[in-house]
């Protein structure tokens, strides 16, 4: 007994470890990173990590007034004095209040602390190269995020991407995409299929989070590539919120499930994902919280970005 709750503590302690990179996922990843034939060229853009620099938006704007000379009939001059320049620079700002005014915190339901700055390419986000083909109907954006229920970065997150599934524009299809690095993250990953499948997840999603980060209970076997036991410790989770057991089992091993994990892992590796949360933005722009500076303003940039994508 001692044994097997050291073996559950151990666990516990692996999922809490930081899942900024996939070695530090909770155990040594085992599937290949190398991209299945059929899959289009995989990109080659590195993570970006520099942090923008406000002046550079300071610079643009005129701080001192500028004065302008008149003469008049009697040969005499009048100076009067403007606000900024009235010139080459009003396009360009325009510009710049625009982009910082759908790049605020307050875009995504949360209070403003500082002035944001335009987006980057190369600081805030990276273009993939090549661009990657979409799964969305005509005229529609997609946004993916790869995510782990174990990750607790995923989890801080998550609260901020439900409010903003709920605002975002309609153009934008959204679908979060479960990291398959090792049995251990498979094994969630089939929970988070099995959910859907079953039409629960909306209802539940938030509820296997906490599970695993509130009360310590990572939702797979003290061993991490027991697969039968995974799915008897979710099966018991499961149940105690009013899922029928037999349902669950049945749609655990469904085909649609089946399918539905082979996609999530080829789309891993297609994009070589190696941290999680990481969004990709209609297969040409990956950003995640660092490049963008906070969880608001990632939430802000895949909304510009997507904007950006509509437009075109």
């Amino acid at each position: 007994m001692a044994m097997s709750r050291c073996a559950l503590l151990l666990a516990v302690a692996l999922f809490a470890v930081g899942c900024g990179h996939r070695e530090s996922a909770g155990e040594h990843a085992e599937a290949t990173t190398t991209p299945n034939s059929a899959l289009a060229p995989p990109v080659t853009a590195a993570a970006p990590t520099a942090t923008p620099d406000q002046k550079q938006v300071a610079g643009l704007v005129p701080t001192q007034p500028t004065k302008v000379r008149h003469a008049n009939e009697d040969g005499s001059e009048t100076v009067e004095e403007t606000a900024g320049d009235s010139g080459t620079h009003n396009a360009l700002l325009a510009a710049v209040a625009s982009t910082m005014s759908a790049a605020t915190p307050a875009a995504v339901g949360a209070t403003a602390t500082s002035t944001p700055t335009p987006w980057q390419e190369g600081t805030n986000y990276t273009r993939l190269v090549p661009a990657q083909p979409t799964a969305v109907a005509p005229g529609q954006v997609e946004v993916l995020e790869f995510f782990w229920y174990g990750c607790p970065h995923c989890y801080a997150l998550d609260p901020l991407i439900e409010s903003w599934r709920k605002s975002k524009p309609g153009f934008i299809t959204f679908t979060r995409v479960p990291v398959m690095w090792s049995e251990g993250h498979r094994s969630t990953a089939r929970l988070y299929y099995t959910l859907e499948s079953m039409g629960k997840l909306d209802q539940l999603h938030t509820d296997v989070f906490k599970e695993i980060h509130v009360n310590n209970d990572p939702l797979i076997a003290p061993d991490p590539n027991d697969v039968a036991g995974a799915e008897r410790v979710q099966e018991a989770f499961i149940s105690r919120l009013g899922v029928p057991e037999d349902a669950f089992k049945k749609a655990y091993h469904g085909f649609d499930v089946e399918n539905d994990l082979q996609r999530a892992d080829e789309l891993g590796q297609r994009y070589r994902i190696e941290g999680v949360p990481t969004f990709i933005v209609n297969g040409k722009y990956v950003a995640d919280v660092r490049s963008a500076g906070s969880p608001e303003r990632l939430l802000a940039l895949v909304t510009d970005l997507a904007m950006q994508e509509h437009k075109h």
